[in-house]
């Protein structure tokens, strides 16, 4: 008998990386975790609550520091749960903040107590030019702030390479000109 796999789907905001991770799901009759349909109420919430525009992540210190890092446990640990019952997992999520780490997926699952599982991290790209027309197209509030500090969301999280250690990396152009995606996981 295997054990269950982990599929993480990453890319910055409005790569497809949704699209892609739900016909993973739906392919491989996992569950499917969305860091936003998880916390984007409760992030919302507590940014309000604290005085700061529920729109502004990237700039704001409380919630890189204090809520993005509950936001990925959660997740996380969610995912933790679900392998230990032998589901499949899909994660879609940008991890941006965590890429760099190359022991970030060790210790998570060590962290959340993982069963020994198979992880495939699904990096999805996409050109400057095709991200920034699909955030305007988008038009979410939390899209304002990267749309207004283009230059620097693009340097930050445009082209971040992931560096996690003892996963299996696929990369996927999802540019507008690019042919439809496959993918034969």
């Amino acid at each position: 008998m295997t054990g269950p796999t982990l599929r993480i789907v990453i890319g910055t905001a409005g790569s497809g990386k949704s699209t892609i991770a739900q016909s993973l799901a739906r392919e491989h009759a996992a569950a499917y975790l969305d860091k936003d349909a998880m916390s984007a109420r409760f992030v919302e919430a507590a940014l309000t609550a604290a005085g700061y525009d529920p729109g502004d992540r990237e700039s704001n210190a409380f919630y890189l520091e204090r809520i993005l890092p509950l936001e990925y446990a959660s997740l996380l640990d969610v995912a933790g749960a679900n392998l230990r019952l032998g589901r499949p997992v899909v994660i879609d999520a940008p991890f941006s903040p965590y890429l760099s780490d190359p022991a970030f997926i060790t210790a998570a699952a060590q962290r959340f107590h993982w069963p020994p599982v198979d992880v495939e991290v699904i990096r999805v790209q996409v050109s400057p030019a095709t991200l920034r027309q699909r955030l305007r197209e988008r038009g979410l509030d939390r899209d304002r702030w990267k749309l207004a500090h283009w230059d620097q969301y693009w340097a930050e999280h445009g082209g971040q390479p992931c560096a996690w250690a003892g996963v299996r990396l696929t990369e996927i152009s999802n540019d507008a000109n690019e042919p439809e995606l496959s993918l034969g996981t």
